[in-house]
């Protein structure tokens, strides 16, 4: 399933601001230097995004819990249609994290994602019955799974086990800053 990356104009803009974003980069100690590590793991997970997300949706499927995100309210059943939609947004999301542009359509597209997975937003993209709401404290709980599950990929290719852990820190830190970013919607206002 081709998806196409998100483009200038195509979300309306974040609430969060450039410079707000460069004081939680500054937060988390994200700098050039793991700009340049998201991008180096770019060329190593090419290629790799469906093994990836065969690891992070068996993760998912075999917890109901999460799996819940995906069911339709009709039939109580996960909708193959709706999980298949994500899957292809997901791996654009592996290219797009991989690719550490952090322009303005790339901020929003952030806050557009936090609307998708929260009630203002939830199953309109893909026009589906589902659960109409992800409870946020699943979010960042999430991040340590979809972060540590990538090490054995980002080793694949024969990277030194140090330029692997430095992707690996750069994707945790990239993957904070995203989840973080998309609590936006979850936050009452005046209070992000």
């Amino acid at each position: 399933m081709a998806i196409k990356r998100y483009a200038k104009g195509t979300c309306a803009p974040s609430p969060v601001t450039s410079g707000e974003l460069d004081l939680m980069k500054k937060s988390v100690l994200f700098g050039e230097d793991d700009v340049a590590a998201l991008r180096q793991s770019a060329a190593i997970l090419a290629g790799q995004e469906e093994d990836i997300l065969n690891v992070w949706y068996g993760f998912v499927g075999s917890n109901p819990h999460l799996l819940n995100s995906f069911r339709s309210k009709s039939t109580g059943e996960p909708s193959g249609e709706y999980l298949a939609a994500v899957r292809g947004r997901f791996g654009q999301w592996i290219r797009d994290t991989a690719a550490a542009n952090y322009d303005d359509a790339w901020l929003a597209y952030q806050h557009e994602i936090g609307r998708r997975h929260h009630r203002t937003g939830k199953n309109r993209t893909d026009g589906v019955d589902a659960t109409d709401h992800i409870e946020w404290r699943h979010l960042p709980l999430l991040i340590f799974p979809i972060t540590y599950t990538l090490i054995p990929f980002l080793g694949k290719t024969g990277a030194s086990p140090e330029a692997v852990d430095r992707m690996y820190r750069a994707w945790l830190k990239s993957v904070l800053l995203q989840v973080t970013l998309w609590s936006h919607v979850y936050i009452r206002e005046g209070d992000f």
